[in-house]
């Protein structure tokens, strides 16, 4: 999903524009167009030459890549308010409705800022290692990065996750040390994580021009950014200028030559009702014009393929937070065009002569699974509209389209086995569908295991870890249990009575752990995961879970059934939920399955109590978010997806069938 920003390449705001209400819904889009302001077109029509094309020596394509929560899209908002674009919030580029809810950026955003004649294209890219696609995708189309690291925290699981796909590219990142006017932090401090940055290049095989990298100092929270320490520069440099002259310094222009023919890798997608498909890439060679006839080609088992001959009918750019149309564009440029109905991510759209495609991007394999199917509950479609295994279906396929990570593979009686990076990335997807008015039934994750040579390998991910001294055993012992093996521990440089523990463990391990964690550390610990290499299998896990309380009846749950079920463990529903057989209402305190009826009234009798019912007071029950229920289900239980509720639930709702099908091997 190429997200809101991308969408905006094609619309711009309805606050730029007033028309009729009975202005034909047809015409909307084309009055739109025209919309942007007169200093956005000024802005345009300055940074264009030679009929539209810029000089490629006067470009920069730059990428931002962190760890998450190190300050990309803070230092984005900064750089885009430096350069005059006008910034309606904070996290401006993060406009996703869920970006905004959670805190983290989703999908890769593209736009531009200009800086002394010259032309900086900046990508905004996620930091978590679930969301690794949108970096793989979009690192291909630029010469340079900025690393953003935590001054404070140093680089961690995730900070080694993107940097090796910048250098895998070849890219020379300017390292910037942010956070840098927190009182924790002092120059001995960035010295050390400088030396930390250094040895992470270093053992991910960087060459001696990559490790010959700029450092920059920055506050991006106060806005500025210096190429010397300080934690409170003069007033005439709290800004960002010094970053903006690093860029231009050290970031090589694209070798690219306008003489040649027209070629265009896409790197990004989106679909528009209007004019069909958003195809967005950096232009590797050539010209292209408005009504230039193109062909979209790619590689196949038997050769190169041509999928479609169009002609180009729009041409967009981003400048700060706003879109614009141009006539033309050069190479080196990132642009989006529209026109072509078939081509997507990966294929080359090029002049009819080519006949060339460009090299694909190289993406990781996914590592877990996921199958989606119909919802057959009791209660199904009581919430939903989308209903059927053909509109999930639908949902699913496109979403692969556009978002290259997730592969879909239909199975069978309605089903579609949905394989990605992690748990998040899934659970953003359900969280999504759930949003669109969808139903359905979710498996719990598993892990795509490999083969070599007669060797069962299974993925396996680096963790970082850092709390309290007095949690440290429990942790330990939690992920002795889910085959972790340690390979690093210490103190947090700079707070006392912290320690910072980095393991090795199997994905499988870590499925369902961070609620656990959470708990574990009482809220003051956290983690971080990357996928890092597939390896050796290691063995079955220990015990991660404790039995659950599954529902033998159907009905309205009651407090008086509740309360005799208290004892048994830790519940998940309230009085007045309804309940139906295999329905899951609660945690056993044993390790075992337990049959309840959560439906159970009191028996009526002519003998009148002093108001004894009225008494019930039962403990808060614990609420699942969807995260924490993907984690959670075991292999014989699914996950009840709708609008309004997420229910779990046994696979088989029959119990006799249960008992039938515990008694086969497990894996």
């Amino acid at each position: 999903m190429v997200g809101p920003l991308v969408r905006a390449l094609f619309s711009t705001t309805r606050k730029s524009i007033s028309y009729s209400s009975s202005t034909s819904s047809y015409l909307k889009p084309f009055l739109h167009a025209r919309a942007f302001s007169a200093a956005t077109a000024t802005a345009a029509a300055s940074a264009t030459e030679h009929g539209g094309a810029l000089d490629p020596n006067r470009l920069r394509n730059v990428a931002v890549i962190a760890h998450v929560d190190h300050g990309k899209t803070t230092l984005m908002d900064r750089l885009l308010r430096q350069c005059g674009a006008d910034i309606p919030h904070e996290r401006a580029l993060d406009s996703n409705q869920l970006e905004k809810e959670r805190g983290i950026t989703i999908a890769s955003k593209i736009t531009s800022i200009s800086w002394k004649e010259n032309e900086l294209n900046m990508v905004d890219t996620p930091g978590h290692a679930d969301f690794g696609g949108e970096v793989e995708r979009v690192v291909g189309m630029v010469e340079g990065a900025i690393l953003v690291v935590d001054a404070g925290e140093g680089p961690l699981a995730q900070t080694k996750f993107v940097l090796a796909k910048a250098l895998r590219y070849g890219l020379r990142p300017i390292l910037l040390l942010n956070k840098v006017d927190r009182p924790s932090v002092s120059e001995e401090r960035c010295d050390e994580v400088e030396s930390l940055v250094f040895d992470l290049f270093a053992n991910l095989g960087a060459s001696e021009e990559q490790l010959d990298f700029p450092v920059l100092y920055a506050s991006a929270k106060e806005g500025w950014a210096s190429s010397t320490f300080t934690k409170n520069p003069p007033a005439d440099a709290k800004n960002m200028s010094q970053l903006l002259d690093a860029i231009v310094k050290y970031v090589p222009p694209p070798t690219a030559s306008l003489g040649e023919p027209f070629r265009m890798l896409v790197s990004m997608m989106e679909k528009d009702d209007y004019v069909g498909r958003i195809l967005t890439g950096r232009i590797t060679s050539g010209v292209v014009r408005i009504n230039d006839r193109v062909h979209g080609l790619r590689d196949s088992d038997s050769g190169v393929v041509k999928i479609e001959d169009g002609k180009i009918v729009k041409i967009r750019k981003n400048k700060g937070m706003v879109s614009f149309d141009v006539d033309c564009a050069g190479a080196g440029d990132i642009i989006s065009v529209a026109g072509l109905k078939s081509p997507s991510i990966g294929h080359t759209i090029a002049n009819v002569e080519v006949m060339t495609p460009l090299p694909t991007v190289e993406l990781d394999p996914p590592t877990i699974s996921m199958t989606f199917g119909v919802n057959d509950s009791p209660l199904a479609g009581l919430d939903g509209s989308q209903l059927t295994g053909g509109k999930i279906g639908d949902r699913l396929l496109a979403e692969a389209e556009t978002n290259l990570a997730i592969n879909v593979i239909p199975g069978l009686a309605e089903s579609y086995e949905v394989q990605g990076r992690g748990e998040l990335q899934l659970g953003i997807l359900l969280e999504n569908m759930r949003r669109e008015s969808f139903e359905l039934s979710v498996s719990p994750p598993k892990v795509m295991y490999k083969t070599e040579n007669g060797v069962k390998l299974e993925p396996i991910e680096e963790v970082t870890i850092e709390v309290n001294e007095e949690h440290v055993g429990l942790v330990m012992e939690a992920l002795s249990h889910r085959r972790a093996e340690v390979t690093d521990m210490g103190p947090v440089p700079g707070n006392f009575g912290r320690t910072r523990m980095t393991l090795t463990c199997p994905s499988r391990g870590l499925v369902g752990y961070r609620s656990v964690f959470s708990s574990d550390t009482r809220g003051t610990g956290f983690m971080h995961r990357a996928f890092m290499a597939y390896e050796k299998y290691r063995g079955p896990l220990g015990n991660v879970r404790k039995g659950v309380l599954v529902s033998c009846a159907r009905g309205t749950i009651t407090s008086y059934a509740l309360v005799s079920l208290e004892p048994r463990g830790t519940l998940f529903v309230t009085p007045g939920v309804e309940a139906y057989d295999g329905m899951i209402v609660g945690e056993h305190s044993r390790d075992t399955d337990l049959d309840v009826n959560p439906v159970r009234n009191k028996a009526l009798t002519n003998i009148r109590s002093a108001g004894n019912d009225e008494n019930v007071k039962l403990s808060p029950p614990r609420r699942m978010t969807l995260e924490e229920a993907i984690g959670y289900v075991a292999s014989d239980e699914l996950i009840e997806v709708t609008p309004n509720h997420i229910r779990l639930r046994k696979r088989y709702l029959d119990s006799n069938k249960r008992k039938t099908m515990s008694k086969r091997p497990k894996e």
